[in-house]
């Protein structure tokens, strides 16, 4: 065939970082058409957005400058769930959300002894307990299993729209005239490309040329995950706790429970250096004993014995100074994009960030 009559053929896009923000970005840009190539260093997932609670929130972010994302994000979250099935795929559905504040109980007096007859707090959440109060609906809040959903999103968009997933280490970008030309990894390999979106997270601040225009930190949250013995008696309320442990500083830990059977328990968060591997990160061993020390005092379907522990683990959610995601073109560097620093909205803001970044590279702006 002569060049007349060959197809246009179809912009190229390397996306780096297989967290929630590169895969819905990927996912986004394949479905537009675009020919896409998804650069991950260890295994997608593998760091916070396999390990987060999956919490999404319409309006908790009303009044900051993220509301009109977070909202639109929401609203897609609960559109994807019915494009993929997400109920049973990964574990998308509406929550009650409860506020409560939780004291830790003696060994005298075991959880199950719960001591508010209030009619808010589900009957499983048996510890001593006071204050409830209801801070969202199955209108407002809602929660996907994180991991399950990112490998969803990205299982399809390689089956149904032709992504390719490329385990490597992103070493430089190319850059010829104030344009980005390619993408090379660790060892040489040259992926060439008409745009790059880098969704390094925490590791943003390892690549130079991005720790060189603005800082993103690595907030390191410990999580465990439970199984109880009976997952039935679990009802689908989240809790957001005032936890007072015996001779210690009121914490906010949160409780998870999962459609999976699982109760997953969050909290324990400390600023420190991100190594360079995410295998590497290990939770901090008094932070995992505090969890289970919560789990005990909410309830006692959540103690030793009653629920075997399926995952001790910790994450580095990715945090800008001012607390506001970094999204957009690079200035000076044409076909260069950042998405990154969504902190602990990652997994709820990924969906409308990656369509957002998706209609950037192609359109010019995002609506």
């Amino acid at each position: 065939m002569d060049d007349r009559q060959q197809p246009e053929s179809k912009k190229r896009v390397v996306v780096c970082g297989g967290g929630i923000i590169g895969v819905c970005t990927a996912y986004f840009l394949a479905k537009k058409g675009v020919a896409v190539t998804l650069v991950e260093k260890s295994s997608v997932a593998c760091a916070a957005s396999g390990k987060a609670g999956g919490f999404l929130a319409l309006d908790w972010c009303d009044g900051g400058p993220v509301e009109s994302l977070a909202r639109a994000s929401f609203n897609l979250h609960r559109s994807l769930s019915e494009e993929l099935n997400g109920p049973d795929s990964y574990g998308y559905r509406p929550l009650t959300t409860l506020s409560i504040t939780v004291t830790e109980s003696g060994p005298s007096s075991p959880s199950g002894s719960k001591s508010s007859g209030d009619s808010t707090i589900p009957s499983w959440v048996d510890g001593a307990t006071r204050g409830p109060r209801t801070i969202g609906t199955t209108q407002t809040t809602a929660q996907v299993h994180p991991q399950l959903f990112t490998r969803t999103l990205l299982n399809t968009a390689v089956e149904k729209y032709g992504v390719e997933v490329v385990i490597g280490k992103l070493e430089q970008l190319r850059v010829e005239e104030g344009r980005v030309g390619s993408v090379v990894l660790e060892g040489g390999r040259v992926i060439e490309s008409d745009s790059v979106v880098l969704s390094l997270g925490p590791w943003t601040g390892k690549f130079e040329m991005l720790a060189s225009m603005f800082r993103v930190s690595g907030l390191k949250a410990h999580s465990i995950v439970l199984e109880p013995k009976d997952p039935g008696a679990i009802t689908p309320h989240a809790l957001f706790l005032s936890f007072h442990p015996q001779g210690g500083k009121a914490m906010d830990p949160e409780v998870y429970p999962r459609p999976t059977g699982e109760v997953y328990i969050c909290g324990m968060s400390a600023e420190e250096e991100v190594p360079d591997d995410p295998e590497q990160i290990v939770g901090n061993p008094a932070s995992i004993a505090m969890l289970k020390r919560v789990g005990k005092s909410v309830s006692s379907h959540l103690r030793e014995g009653e629920a075997r522990v399926k995952a001790e683990q910790a994450c580095f959610l990715p945090c800008t100074d001012d607390g506001v995601p970094i999204i957009g073109e690079v200035p000076g560097m044409k076909g260069c994009y950042v998405a990154t620093g969504h902190s602990c909205w990652g997994i709820l803001n990924g969906p409308a960030t990656g369509a957002a970044v998706a209609e950037l590279v192609l359109e010019g702006r995002a609506t």
